[in-house]
Order: structure tokens, then sequence, then C-alpha cells
């Protein structure tokens, strides 16, 4: 596995631990959940390289990153049941290949827009984040992907 020391996710640091929580590991991901929660169940699902762009997977690598955002998409919306899921693969200043999995609902914050990165909004205390990240494990190991 390729690390690069100035990555957060690579060097599994607190500048990550600051902003997520691990949920689980995956075929070829991590996934973490937000401790940020304007967006009730915003996830991230990081591919476990050092990648900067999906162009760089094989095609294999590539079908199983997506089989892994897939399924998390689908735990979150079995947990959370959002109207729409928003997905964002940034990475403008943090060079690490990783999916946002967005939860949107109809009459709450950025419904019809883009979702916002970091509203520093809302903030569970540590027994909501462990009913959260309970309830999206359970649904992550519900869902078959083919």
């Amino acid at each position: 596995m390729e690390l690069n020391k100035e990555c957060m996710y690579c060097m599994k640091d607190e500048r990550r631990d600051n902003l997520m929580i691990e949920i689980c590991e995956l075929e070829v991901s991590t996934v973490f959940l937000f401790k940020e929660q304007t967006y009730t169940g915003r996830c991230n699902v990081v591919y476990k390289d050092h990648v900067k762009e999906l162009f760089q997977l094989s095609h294999d690598e590539l079908a199983v990153f997506m089989k892994d955002v897939k399924k998390v998409a689908a735990a979150v919306d079995q947990a959370f049941q959002p109207n729409k899921i928003n997905y964002g693969a940034y990475g403008d200043t943090l060079h690490h290949l990783h999916m946002h999995i967005v939860p949107k609902y109809e009459g709450r914050e950025n419904w019809g827009s883009t979702f916002e990165m970091n509203p520093g909004k809302t903030y569970l205390t540590e027994e909501e984040y462990h009913n959260m990240i309970e309830t999206i494990k359970r649904a992550v190991g519900d869902y078959n992907v083919f």
C-alpha cells in the first residue's frame, strides 16, 4: 500500500479523527461517519491506497471501489430514508481518493442545491454517534452487492 506522509487518510492522524469516526472496513475502502451531521447519515468512503483520481484505478479496482460506495449508499438509504443521496468525489486540497455519501432531505439544509462541505451546525453526543454507527453497520451487513 502506498502511503503519503502529508495525507490524513494515509497517516490515520488527528486531522482525520477530528472530522470523522471510523465505521468499518469494506473490500477496498474504509467507511467513516462525519462528526458534523447537518446531513443526517453523511459518510465518507475512503480508498485503501493513496490514489489521486478514479482513472488511476484498474477496471477491477474501480469496480470494487464503486461496489463499496454502492453498499454504503444503500445502507445509508435503508437506515435514514433520505429523499436523495448526493455523491461527491472532491480532493482539491486532499489528494486521496474518497467519495462523500451525503443524504439530502426535502425541506432541510441545501435541498435542491449542492451540499455544503462543512457547515459546522450539527454535532451529536457520543451516544448518538454510537447509535448511528451501529445502525449503519447493521445496514451495511444487510446489503448484498452482486
